[in-house]
């Protein structure tokens, strides 16, 4: 195992945890807003589960495996699970929280590809970084009162 392959399996994990949590609160939702926010929900986990894949065959062509059990998510994450049923606005709080975690594990992991000369994958790890932080713009504007 490499340390490039580790801070990968952490950037998989987180973005399955976050994808998975998005999920769950589009499920969910409820309330006034109830609509914009299952939309909003559902384009997010969607972005996130486009990256997945991706992710798992980043590792790969480095030569390790990519974990693909629930339980190695769990130790990997940095996400924490959520057990509880919450509201529109206080989703997208959790989620912004957790994007923050995401930029960082990503971050972590494009200064690896970069030690190691691993050019295309610092390239991909960057549009991840590009994709979270439009996402962050989007969970902070949605937040925001006028």
């Amino acid at each position: 195992m490499s340390v490039l392959g580790d801070k990968l399996k952490i950037v998989l994990a987180d973005t399955f945890a976050m994808h998975l949590k998005a999920w769950n609160y589009h499920w969910n939702v409820e309330g006034p807003d109830f609509y914009q926010y299952h939309e909003f929900l559902q384009k997010t986990y969607e972005g996130l589960q486009a990256a997945i894949d991706p992710t798992a065959e980043h590792i790969r062509a480095i030569g390790e495996y990519a974990p693909g059990a629930l339980g190695r998510y769990k130790e990997l994450t940095t996400i924490e699970d959520e057990l509880m049923v919450v509201s529109g606005e206080e989703s997208i709080r959790r989620l912004l929280a957790d994007n923050t975690k995401v930029i960082a594990s990503i971050t972590a992991a494009y200064y690896e590809a970069e030690r190691a000369k691993e050019l295309g994958l610092c390239n991909f790890l960057q549009d991840r970084i590009d994709a979270h932080k439009k996402l962050e713009w989007m969970f902070n504007a949605t937040l925001a009162k006028p």
